[in-house]
């Protein structure tokens, strides 16, 4: 089993989570966040005076998955979170040792 993290443009929520559903993905976890990468943040002007905004609103998704369907969710994220400019966001995967779901004590696979 694979946990995937996705930093994505926050208007792109809806379609990666519409999209990962109908791939068969039942279930994330979503997060506002904060963050910089090349983009280095940017500068904006507000009542006529400039400030550098160093940290640029992301969404962050978690998602579990088992091995066989790594390769579907992460080419979907990326096929549908690409606009093709800078800050588009990045994609994390990492296995996972053990999940147990806390209310019934299933393991693994059962417990996702």
């Amino acid at each position: 089993m694979k946990k995937i993290e996705a930093i994505i443009k926050p208007f792109k929520l809806d379609d990666v989570r519409e999209a990962l559903s109908d791939a068969g993905i039942t279930g994330m976890t979503v997060t506002e966040v904060k963050g910089f990468g090349r983009q280095k943040g940017h500068t904006e002007l507000y009542r006529g005076a400039e400030y550098m905004v160093d940290f640029l609103p992301k969404t962050k998704i978690e998602i579990i998955v088992a091995d066989d369907l790594l390769d579907l969710c992460v080419e979907t994220i990326m096929e549908v979170a690409r606009t093709g400019k800078i800050g588009d966001g990045k994609i994390f995967v990492t296995p996972i040792e053990k999940i147990i779901r806390i209310r019934t004590g299933e393991e693994n696979e059962s417990a996702v």
